[in-house]
């Protein structure tokens, strides 16, 4: 590169991301995110796995045809079907990298691959020089890398760039390591590798023990010059690292790390948002830079400093990653109008007018409700409206009877792939009774994971969000509903993740293979 401060912004929230349990997206929300990501400035988009499933290969297909910066990318094992696979995908792209990648750990070597050390160079030698027929853009990962003894990593380095890859991942798999070995992987890399000059040094670091991110930046603060990472730091079990964290530590310590990327930072709260909304996965509160209580301030003392010198206790401002300080305030009386600017203003500016139109209609009948219609009640509308739209089981009424003495019983009117269906079930609890009648008009057997209630905002009149996580032969899906009625956001919920489900279960997979890779 060029410039020897440049940072490569690598992001892999559409593959490594959706790995995680329940957070399968569908092709539209990942135009959607792709979309954004290209408004961003990510450098390279890994946007699936091709060989994976007829999704995964559809998805990598168009979002390569629509990107207008980003390089898009495809992950692929160490197999030529796999390469041939990624390359019919992306061959529509002006430019795209193949990723191809193999274990290399001791662990891995003998009780994942049964593969002898040897066995695995030739892998690597065959893998590498078949991608590079496709594209001068080729990327080799050593899967568990950081367990892996570091003589040969060289060697297995040395020969993937041999062979013609330009960029070499070095992945701490499982989250393993932490920053001071991971800055001495790199570096020893560097200073043992003879052609290590002829590639760039990447990074890809999961959060097992919370270090994805410091070891991500002790890589490139050691020479690494690529960060992999996830909007969020969504990923496989605890995640990755987080590309908004990455991206603004290297900004706001620009004295210790003087990096440079192409992220349009103030795009980082409208990603984090699209990616939570296709996801179903909420942002935590205190998540750093994107959490609603990134640029909170409840303390007096806080509040005091605040109002004297914002440096006192903000590091970096709101407005710099996309947070508006001041907000329209929204009523009973807005129209449609201040309600879709309302929407921009907080980083929905792809919905369609369809949900804008429904999210609408529930907010004047939340209005009429509430005395005060906070941000996050928008949010929820709107991210409810997103979730419901393309469901093919719809809710049509509900009616509960709670209380003591009798049970427990719910009357539920359904839309079942067009057709209208009622049923009356009684049941250990109301939202029992609910679950039971869901199962009656659509007849399926699931294993309910979490049912979880919390308030988005505060007051007896909050609207109470609820999440559903189900799992059906090792398919999990989460749905999320908010409503001011607690058991209508249960029905909802539950019938957002049972809708995840049907669509999932239209993915297939090759049965002879484990698809679900971590590197």
């Amino acid at each position: 590169m060029a410039d020897k401060n440049r940072i490569i912004i690598f992001d892999t929230t559409m593959r490594d991301g959706e790995q995680s349990p329940g957070a399968s997206m569908s092709l539209e929300e990942k135009l959607q995110i792709s979309r954004v990501f290209d408004e961003l400035g990510v450098d390279v988009i890994e946007a699936g796995f091709p060989i994976a499933s007829p999704g995964d290969f559809e998805a990598v297909t168009e979002i390569s045809k629509t990107l207008k910066h980003s390089v898009p990318a495809g992950l692929a094992r160490a197999t030529k079907k796999d390469i041939d696979a990624c390359h019919q995908a992306l061959k529509n792209a002006k430019n795209f990298r193949i990723h191809t990648f193999i274990s290399t750990s001791p662990l891995h070597m003998k009780h994942k691959l049964n593969k002898s050390p040897e066995d695995v160079l030739g892998s690597i030698k065959e893998s590498v020089t078949y991608a590079r027929k496709f594209t001068d853009d080729v990327e080799w990962s050593c899967e568990d890398g950081t367990r892996t003894d570091m003589d040969y990593m060289c060697k297995t380095v040395e020969l993937a760039i041999k062979c013609g890859a330009k960029t070499i991942n070095i992945p701490d798999t499982v989250g393993y390591t932490v920053p001071s070995e991971f800055k001495k992987i790199i570096e020893t890399l560097i200073n043992k590798v003879p052609n290590i000059d002829k590639a760039i040094l990447s990074t890809h670091c999961h959060n097992d023990l919370g270090l994805a991110v410091a070891n991500s930046l002790a890589g490139v603060m050691a020479g690494a010059r690529q960060i992999e990472c996830t909007i969020n730091g969504i990923g496989e079990r605890a995640g990755n690292a987080a590309l908004e964290e990455v991206v603004m530590a290297m900004r706001t310590r620009h004295d210790l790390m003087p990096f440079t990327t192409n992220i349009n930072t103030k795009l980082l709260s409208k990603a984090s948002k699209v990616v939570s909304n296709a996801t179903g996965f909420p942002v935590q509160f205190n998540k750093a830079i994107v959490g609603k209580n990134a640029f909170a301030h409840e303390s007096g003392i806080h509040q005091d400093g605040m109002l004297k010198n914002r440096n006192t206790y903000e590091i970096m401002t709101p407005e710099s990653v996309g947070v508006k300080k001041t907000s329209l305030v929204m009523g009973k009386h807005s129209g449609r109008h201040a309600f879709r600017d309302k929407l921009s203003d907080m980083g929905y500016v792809d919905v369609t007018d369809d949900v804008i139109n429904t999210a609408f209609g529930k907010f004047k009948i939340l209005a009429d409700k509430k005395k005060h219609i906070y941000d996050e009640d928008i949010a929820a509308l709107v991210d409810d409206s997103l979730v419901t739209e393309d469901n093919v089981i719809k809710l049509k009424s509900l009616k509960v009877y709670a209380g003591t003495g009798e049970p427990q019983k719910a009357e539920m009117k359904l839309e079942v792939f067009g057709e209208i269906k009622s049923a009356s079930e009684t049941g250990d609890g109301p939202v029992d009774a609910i679950f039971k009648c869901i199962k009656k008009l659509y007849a399926h057997e699931v294993k309910l994971l979490l049912y979880n209630v919390h308030a988005v905002t505060e007051g007896t009149d909050a609207q109470a969000t609820v999440s559903v996580r189900i799992e059906e032969k090792g398919k999990t899906t989460v749905g999320q509903a908010a409503d001011t009625d607690t058991l209508v956001a249960s029905a909802n919920a539950y019938l957002s993740a049972l809708n995840k489900l049907i669509i999932k279960r239209k993915k297939t997979a090759p049965d002879d293979e484990n698809l679900s890779v971590q590197i």
